[in-house]
């Protein structure tokens, strides 16, 4: 009896689980024709658009160490229209300069992004860069999640 019950639960998580996935592969169809509609629209308004080039570039200044002022350490994002890219990362020392590289897909970091590498990222995909000190030099809002 127990068995018998174990195997119907294992069978309906089962076609459960298919469901869902056939549902999640379903919305994602929708959105790859979503996004594929946008570029032929804007295609046919600009011309031929090179999706892998690099199109959005944001640099965030800052001072990453209390014995530097002057916002000499710095993140600067370069993504192209499909929010691939890299993250680049100079911080500035008395003494020494170290430089990070971080891969980006789809807007997001491949791996953990520092808050200002997200802030970079971010201000890239919304086409605020290069000059976004200036953004928050007036106390822009647009940094803070959920702002926008």
């Amino acid at each position: 009896m127990l068995v018998t019950v174990l195997v119907v639960v294992g069978v309906v998580a089962g076609v459960t689980g298919v469901a869902i996935g056939l549902l999640a592969l379903r919305n994602a169809r929708g959105a790859v024709e979503e996004c594929l509609d946008v570029l032929a629209r804007r295609s046919a308004v600009e011309g031929v658009v090179d999706t892998k080039a690099i199109r959005d570039v944001a640099v965030y200044r800052y001072d990453a160490l209390e014995e530097m002022t002057g916002r000499l350490s710095f993140s600067v994002a370069l993504i192209n229209s499909l929010g691939d890219g890299i993250v680049l990362t100079s911080i500035n020392g008395r003494t020494e300069t170290r430089t990070y590289v971080r891969p980006v897909r789809g807007g997001k970091g491949q791996q953990q992004l520092s808050p200002e590498e997200e802030q970079a990222v971010r201000a890239a995909r919304l086409g605020l860069g290069p000059e976004i000190e200036a953004s928050l030099a007036s106390g822009g809002s647009w940094l803070r999640p959920g702002s926008r």
